[in-house]
């Protein structure tokens, strides 16, 4: 019977097609099955249109902004017009810039190379590590994870209170947790740093792909993402927002593109005007096609309605909790509750299982790709955990037996191309496992647990 109830609600979608929807891949156990890709937090697949797009433009492809050729204009209209799709996106005010990156890493860390040298930046330490670890030149202060959102904004408002109130100070928070799903306020965390005359960035890796997010609406100076998580293909990743520290800042790569101007001078150095705009740190040949995927993504999303994709994505999530709730040995991981709202990321353990195990078995025997480890999100998860922080643990396999615990956990997460089938075979597979326990025997290799190819079925 499928864990769904018929929907009568016209608001709730169908899955849009994304790429490898149709892919089937071996089963330790014999035969194959259609793959089941449910770790859209980590990448998620391309949305067909956006990889259609990309097809359409590529026998086009040419060098921008400096070419007089039809192919390089078209391409340089076609890069600057994503800019602008992407700013629509993404509310940005007239005067914010939108500026191409690499990921969300990448544009955090260019955001850190930019901010005043006597700047302070307040982190929560359940940040991914991506914008836990940038702030190297800055004073950084560590906030403890707070249990619930007023929590969460009251930390901030006292760390805030005791600082310096002459220097520029930066709050660096999540949309979503990459570990939780959990949704942070960042509208009222917003608000509480502009009280105290602080700025706030927001990573919004994890929000973008499943919620709308307005620069303007939320309040925030500077949002984050990756195009690989928005249903765009790798290798693209954008930073939006105010224009003053990017533009006082030194640009984040030198070389061409970021200089309007170069001249020797006469004692033998060079002389070099930068510009004043995104071009400033997008030194280089751009990614035009990245920079295109991420803009057909933005249009994709927008035209499917947001609220209907939120409305389907919910329906999943509370299938997922509903169904792990049955199985008592499962632990779903939490820092505001039950009841707290939540993108589709959810992060569990499982009472007497290596968690390694159990996802190398949802893979080998299902063919259910999910992720294990700490998620790049070290002290969060051993805060969930209940570890000691110096306790071991890391991404990937750790040197244990397949039924010992492990300090690490297994995520679960999907999207606007999830069908219920992926879900209602995960839900299956882990009452199969935590029932019946695992078809084969498992071993690590190279930092990862695998099937062992060497030995019989158990």
């Amino acid at each position: 019977m499928s864990v769904f109830t018929a929907a009568t609600d016209q608001s709730i979608c169908a899955p849009l097609p994304v790429l490898g929807k149709d892919v089937t891949v071996p089963l330790v156990t014999g035969g194959e099955v259609t793959y089941a890709a449910l770790d859209y937090a980590a990448s998620a697949p391309a949305l067909q249109r956006v990889w259609d797009d990309v097809a359409a433009y590529a026998p086009y492809y040419g060098s921008v902004h400096r070419g007089a050729g039809y192919l390089s204009q078209l391409s340089t209209d076609l890069f600057e017009s994503s800019r602008v799709t992407v700013a629509e996106f993404l509310g940005c005010r007239p005067d914010d810039q939108v500026i191409f990156t690499r990921s969300t890493t990448d544009s955090l860390n260019l955001l850190a190379a930019a901010v005043p040298a006597d700047c302070q930046v307040f982190v929560y330490e359940t940040e991914h590590h991506a914008s836990l670890l940038p702030w190297r030149d800055a004073r950084v202060t560590y906030l403890n994870a707070p249990r619930t959102p007023a929590q969460a904004v009251a930390t901030l408002e006292r760390a805030l209170a005791d600082r310096d109130p002459y220097g520029p100070a930066l709050v660096c928070v999540t949309g979503a947790s990459n570990v939780t799903g959990e949704l942070w306020p960042v509208k009222e965390l917003a608000a509480a740093a502009h009280a105290h005359g602080a700025r706030i960035v927001l990573d919004a890796a994890q929000l973008a792909p499943h919620h709308p997010v307005d620069i303007a609406e939320l309040d925030v100076d500077w949002v984050a993402f990756s195009g690989h998580k928005l249903y765009a293909p790798f290798g693209s990743g954008v930073l939006a927002g105010r224009s003053d520290w990017l533009r006082d800042a030194e640009p984040y790569l030198a070389g061409g593109g970021a200089s309007r101007k170069v001249a020797r001078r006469t004692d033998g150095g060079v002389d070099v005007e930068w510009h004043t705009t995104a071009a400033r740190h997008e030194a280089g040949s751009p990614n035009v096609i990245g920079v295109y995927s991420i803009a057909s993504a933005c249009k994709a999303l927008t035209e499917a309605g947001f609220d209907s994709l939120v409305a389907r994505e919910q329906q999943l999530v509370s299938a997922v909790r509903a169904g792990l709730a049955e199985v008592p040995e499962v632990k779903v991981l939490s820092l505001f509750g039950d009841d707290a709202p939540r993108v589709g990321v959810i992060s569990f353990v499982v009472e007497g299982w290596n968690s390694s195990h159990f996802a190398a078995a949802l893979s080998a025997e299902y063919g259910i790709g999910v992720r294990d480890g700490l998620f790049c999100a070290h002290p969060l998860v051993r805060t969930l955990l209940g570890s000691d922080p110096q306790d071991v643990g890391e991404c990937g396999a750790p040197e244990a037996e397949p039924g010992e615990r492990s300090l690490n956990a297994i995520r679960v997460s999907f999207g606007a191309g999830t069908p219920d089938e992926h879900i209602e075979r995960f839900l299956r597979a882990v009452g199969e496992l935590v029932s019946e326990g695992a078809q084969w025997k498992y071993r690590t290799e190279d930092g990862r647990c695998v099937p062992d190819r060497g030995t019989a079925q158990i």
